[in-house]
């Protein structure tokens, strides 16, 4: 079962159980996708809708960063709450020692050697670690190891 379809059968699933909060993020979610077929006139394939899962998800932390600041708790929880709902359709998360092997290999593959070949790097560890490691983490470690 692709991941489209998983996500609508848990709103239907949603909708039989009444659960208001759930339905209306997966409806959220849902019209997220279709908008971004919409746009690009494509059938998004898991790994398409798992990059709008994402967006959703960095959206969300940004808008509980600002409700935080402002002293808006409630808004806060609410958006961790959609959190936690958006991020049951992410892959697993890799733990920080697979992602520095995966750059320690990344790096040995390419033969990069300084600063210069971050873009060369990027563009193999994309691919791999997309949807599975926080690609802010990638960039730092990727720093790391060709800085030293």
């Amino acid at each position: 079962m692709s991941l489209k379809a998983r996500i609508t059968e848990d709103m239907k699933s949603a909708m039989k159980a009444k659960e208001t909060a759930r339905l209306a993020t997966i409806r959220l979610l849902l019209a997220a996708i279709k908008q971004k077929e919409v746009d690009e006139r494509i059938e998004l394939d898991d790994a398409a809708v798992n990059a709008v899962i994402e967006k959703l998800v960095k959206q969300r932390k940004d808008s509980v960063t600002q409700y935080e600041a402002a002293g808006r708790q409630d808004l806060a929880d609410a958006e961790k709450a959609e959190i936690a709902i958006l991020a049951a359709y992410l892959p697993e998360k890799m733990s920080s020692a697979e992602v520095a092997a995966a750059v320690a290999a990344a790096v040995a593959q390419t033969g990069a050697t300084g600063p210069a070949d971050m873009g060369k790097l990027m563009a193999v560890l994309k691919p791999q670690l997309a949807g599975k490691a926080d690609m802010a983490e990638v960039s730092k470690l990727v720093k790391a190891a060709l800085a030293g």
